[in-house]
């Protein structure tokens, strides 16, 4: 049974507007309708606002997103996603049918344990004049098996016909490629999926190009 937290504070969103995993929960708040309050946690300036002491208090991997809600505080995108999936009402984030909910985190696993995490900013800071190479080779191996995925478990959206984390995940993805210039063109599927899923608001509003700690000359 689903709790209703109605009656507690709107949770906090500490997030990069360019960050993948932030834009997850972004996302997924908006699916699910939720009120929160945004925190901007710049990655980038005075050698990244992640690293200070009192961010380190909040998330001790120094990453983002962290999310506080219901008392306690999240980090980690996906487990912030299944709390409120668990607790909050709206579209269902997994799906009821153990064998579509097992293909759904497939493709979680696969983008968020396979790829996004080659490619995030603390890597690309370690690999030095390589990083775009580095990026475009295991954005590509990881698409590669997705696409393969994706062909087989793939209706409107990523599994079937309703949406589901498997999608939140996904169009963030394809934004990082974008960004390291990877040719989405090789992954049809990948790139019908995400075209489909960049129409719908809750994709739209949460877009990395419209939040609150967007740089103006990347506002759209």
């Amino acid at each position: 049974m689903r709790t209703s937290f109605a009656c507690l504070m709107k949770p906090v969103l500490h997030g990069y507007f360019r960050s993948s995993c932030s834009w997850r929960v972004r996302i997924a708040f908006a699916l699910k309708g939720i009120d929160y309050d945004q925190v901007p946690v710049n990655l980038i300036k005075d050698g990244g606002q992640q690293i200070t002491a009192q961010y380190k208090a909040l998330n001790p991997m120094q990453q983002v997103p962290a999310v506080t809600i219901d008392g306690m505080t999240l980090s980690q995108s996906l487990a912030i996603i299944q709390y409120v999936d668990e607790t909050r009402p709206g579209p269902r984030l997994l799906p009821a049918d153990p064998k579509q909910r097992a293909k759904v985190r497939m493709i979680c696993d696969l983008i968020a344990s396979g790829i996004q995490p080659l490619q995030n900013l603390y890597v690309m800071q370690k690999i030095g004049t390589d990083k775009v190479q580095w990026a475009q080779h295991f954005i590509s191996r990881g698409f590669e098996a997705l696409e393969f995925i994706l062909k087989q478990t793939a209706g409107k959206y990523c599994v079937g016909d309703e949406i589901s984390m498997a999608d939140i995940c996904l169009a963030p993805q394809v934004y990082n490629a974008e960004r390291f210039k990877v040719d989405v063109d090789q992954f049809p599927t990948i790139k019908q999926l995400n075209e489909t899923l960049l129409e719908l608001e809750a994709f739209k509003e949460s877009h990395p190009a419209r939040q609150p700690d967007t740089p103006d000359d990347l506002r759209i």
